[in-house]
């Protein structure tokens, strides 16, 4: 079977020949330590959305498209010292980020937010001219031409947008006012959130149609990240409110284009927000963040049935503990692989607690449950 009979083998329960290998990205300090570990990092890509050879990670393709904002603020760096940088990135957000254990844009820890680009629904009018949907940069040079005859034939799962390019409503409007300030938004401001919301539905949609027109997709990745470890960031109340009708609609126009399903990327419990996703037509949720209350994949299952397929769910803390506690974590989850609409991945990108040794093992024993085997 191919890597696409596979993960639509999976996806609607019937029998893969496997389940499909993927998972999301290491952090650059996890790949410094394996490197000293012994881990020559040449011989790998480090795009394991993409596949990696290396590690036997099958391939997914991503189509090419900017979602963001044209033209964005110019990044300014606006004070250094020994310790932090006060930085406005190319979304006009001012953070102050720390320098110790900094590895290009990645930190060790999040950046302190100092202010955001919106704060006013006439301050977001002024920020939409960013987002012109028909601007022909959004897209590769000659696509349709080179690109859609091999979209059409080909044998692997096919995405419209790299990972966190398709971005959710709660995840557009928290980068434009922040966290804080959209959660009172929330509560004051109707006709601001109102305004981001359908904005948002419209701009997606039109930047996805002329993709969406000329190939069926297999699936699109909303990212959102709108959960922290205890609850959502927002109440289901404000969600059905203002996210709701306008995730619908966006749903209904990808499914309509031929897209066979729609999952949603949060971290954190997103779990009291699920059964509006799912009333929205959403099809599965990753990562399933294993720190986070009521994630459990079994409970979960159990909960909603097969309508919700689940990504995710490998706890990066067993990983870290050793292999023994590697194995005893991954039989938990070979219910679920028999049963089909899982598909296991460390729940987000690997952190420098784990070591060479310990992620080889996981591959080696995930592999084999993958396959229908047992250890």
């Amino acid at each position: 079977m191919t890597n696409l009979e596979n993960f639509l083998a999976v996806m609607e329960y019937k029998s893969p020949d496997h389940v499909p290998n993927w998972e999301v990205a290491a952090w650059p300090q996890t790949v410094d330590r394996w490197e000293r570990e012994g881990l020559d990092r040449r011989l790998l890509r480090w795009d394991w959305f993409t596949g990696e050879d290396y590690f036997g990670f099958d391939n997914r393709e991503y189509i090419p498209i900017n979602l963001g904002m044209l033209p964005g603020f110019d990044e300014e760096v606006i004070e250094k010292t020994d310790k932090y940088e006060v930085i406005r990135n190319n979304k006009g957000i001012v953070t102050r980020a720390l320098l110790e254990g900094s590895i290009g844009k990645s930190r060790m820890s999040m950046d302190q937010y100092l202010s955001f680009p919106v704060e006013t629904n006439g301050d977001f009018e002024k920020l939409k001219f960013r987002y012109t949907a028909n601007q022909a940069a959004r897209y590769e040079c000659g696509w349709k031409e080179f690109r859609v005859p091999g979209w059409k034939n080909r044998n692997h799962p096919l995405i419209p947008g790299r990972n966190c390019s398709t971005l959710g409503f709660y995840w557009r409007a928290r980068e434009w006012m922040g966290t804080e300030n959209l959660s009172y938004a929330l509560h004051d401001d109707p006709v601001l959130c109102d305004n981001m919301m359908e904005f948002t539905a419209d701009f997606t949609i039109e930047v996805l149609r002329p993709v969406l027109d000329a190939v069926e997709a297999d699936y699109v990745f909303l990212n959102e990240d709108m959960a922290m470890k205890s609850g959502p960031l927002l109440s289901p109340e404000h969600y059905r409110r203002y996210i709701f009708p306008h995730m619908r609609r966006l749903v209904d126009f990808i499914k309509k284009k031929g897209t066979r399903y729609v999952i949603v990327d949060t971290d954190g419990n997103s779990e009291p927000l699920i059964p509006l996703l799912m009333e929205a037509g959403v099809d599965g949720i990753w990562p399933i963040e294993r720190a986070s209350e009521s994630m459990d994949p079994v409970l979960l299952r159990k909960k909603y049935g097969r309508d919700l397929r689940l990504w995710g769910a490998v706890d990066k803390r067993c990983i870290a503990a050793g292999k023994d506690t590697i194995d005893d974590h991954l039989r938990t989850l070979v219910p679920l692989i028999e049963e089909g609409g899982f598909i296991p991945t460390v729940d987000h990108s690997v952190p420098p607690d784990i070591s060479l040794e310990n992620f080889t093992h996981y591959l080696k024993q995930k592999r084999k449950l993958l396959r229908g085997k047992t250890f």
